[in-house]
């Protein structure tokens, strides 16, 4: 089942970054190796790595890259592109044997398919797509993943509709598509939710950290808190407390 299996920072200070998120948001990760996980004792679910030089390039900042487990990666990068995707540098086959693809898709948002075996659910609390279209988007990646709508919801005339979907038919909601790069200051993006235990306690430690806390707190219509943040290289991401 396609879903989010990977989490990967790729940053201009790993080793400052693997700290910051140590400390302010309660990431599991030492140096030397630069994977992570949510807890002890649990399984890694991401890594801190430097941002790619031709990333760097074109101008990228330090970002999430949100990674979806395939079964066949470059049939999944066949199908996307078809659809109007761009792949973006080589399919990398990373020490470990997992293969990677980095991909746009049709409305500007990055994320990467790899071959990397995918839990029953995902890691993180909550994915949101930022986008141009969330009517289109939520078709492309129904088709690509068979991601299925849930609830829609009307957040106002600010913020508009808030399309939700599931992993799969039938299963409860993991994230929400919006029309939000509509607006000149955001732009098409994928936007990662960690879970903490306390929101206002994890805001006071980003902030302590170097981190800039860029709206929130707020309740969302699920009763969730959360809020959206930015790490000292620039990454943005956002918290969780259900």
């Amino acid at each position: 089942m396609p879903l989010f299996c990977w989490y990967e920072l790729r940053t201009t200070d790993p080793l400052a970054a693997r700290r910051f998120y140590v400390e302010a948001v309660g990431l599991v990760g030492a140096a030397p190796d630069a994977t992570f996980s949510l807890r002890p004792g649990e399984p890694a679910v991401g890594e801190f790595a430097p941002l790619p030089a031709r990333a760097a390039a074109q101008g990228a900042p330090a970002h999430w890259l949100g990674h979806v487990g395939v079964a066949d990666v470059a049939d999944a990068v066949g199908r996307f592109v078809a659809l109007g995707a761009t792949q973006l540098g080589p399919t990398q086959t990373r020490a470990d044997g997992t293969i990677v693809a980095p991909l746009r898709d049709p409305l500007g948002a990055v994320f990467a398919v790899t071959s990397r075996a995918a839990p029953a659910t995902a890691a993180l609390a909550w994915h949101d797509l930022h986008t141009d279209d969330h009517t289109r988007a939520s078709a492309i990646y129904r088709s690509m993943f068979a991601w299925e709508p849930t609830q829609l919801r009307d957040l106002g005339p600010a913020l508009g509709d808030y399309q939700e979907f599931a992993w799969h038919a039938g299963g409860g909601s993991v994230g929400g598509m919006s029309s939000a790069a509509r607006r000149p200051e955001i732009h098409p993006h994928w936007l990662f939710y960690f879970p903490v235990a306390d929101v206002d306690a994890a805001l006071a430690r980003v902030r302590a950290g170097g981190g800039r806390v860029l709206s929130g707190p707020s309740r969302t219509p699920g009763g969730a808190r959360v809020a959206q943040c930015e790490d000292p290289q620039g990454a943005v991401f956002a918290l969780h407390e259900a």
